[in-house]
């Protein structure tokens, strides 16, 4: 669409980007902070597919730590480095999982970078449970000013009557479903080649689907210009 694009990854599995730099996994805030404690921009910033500028928080080591704090120090070094001053994208989609229990997943939310929340959910129990959770965490923090929820997105998974599912329970939410993505192997076969599926299928109907779905979260997020964006990715706790 011409905008300039930053993905930052607030998951310490560190694999938001990956598909976007051909499989390979960026150095992560975290890991650039641990091994020499003055990590430059250019340490932790990779440029991806079409433009795509890729950051990785990271988290501890397994084992070891909060995953939670980890985002919150991974953002004070991005704040540090004025990452997004220093780049100047158009959009910025914060890339986190669903556990808003943990105030370090929050962080984007509460600390006002977003502008917007979506959440992938599907139809099955456990990632609407998230779901909802996150449109809980969401109105309590717009009360005070933050980000909006500004819909949910249905990752399809093919469970029976999903797409009525996803429905009620986005009205019991007091949002909409703003796109429904079928559920298609040109996933599974782009990730084999470490490609996303805009890359290694740009002609197919799935690729239309994000297509689709960018132009809808760009015209309800409003105003591009410097605006800031998230996904907040619901988080299945016991597949």
């Amino acid at each position: 669409m011409g905008l300039k694009v930053m993905q930052i990854g607030c998951d310490p599995k560190s694999d938001s980007t990956r598909m976007l730099l051909s499989g390979e996994r960026v150095p992560t805030v975290l890991d650039a902070v641990r091994d020499n404690g003055s990590a430059k921009l250019s340490d932790i910033v990779k440029e991806g597919y079409n433009g795509v500028l890729c950051i990785e928080c990271g988290g501890p080591r397994p084992g070891t730590g909060c995953a939670g704090r980890g985002i919150i120090a991974a953002f004070e070094k991005l704040e540090e480095l004025n990452a997004v001053d220093e780049f100047r994208p158009d959009v910025v989609i914060y890339d986190v999982l669903g556990d808003v229990v943990c105030g370090g997943f929050a962080m984007p939310i509460r600390n006002g970078y977003a502008q917007d929340v979506f959440v992938v959910t599907s139809g099955e129990m456990m990632s609407l449970y998230a779901a909802s959770n996150i449109s809980y965490a969401v109105r309590s923090f717009s009360e005070d000013g933050y980000a909006r929820l500004g819909g949910l997105i249905q990752n399809s998974r093919n469970v029976d009557d999903e797409n009525e599912t996803v429905k009620k329970a986005a009205a019991e939410m007091m949002t909409e479903v703003i796109a429904i993505i079928e559920r298609s192997a040109a996933v599974q076969r782009c990730e084999k080649m470490g490609m996303t599926v805009v890359e290694g299928e740009p002609g197919s109907s799935q690729t239309e689907a994000y297509r689709a779905l960018a132009e809808t979260l760009i015209s309800s997020s409003g105003e591009t210009d410097g605006g800031l964006r998230m996904t907040c990715r619901d988080i299945q706790m016991f597949k």
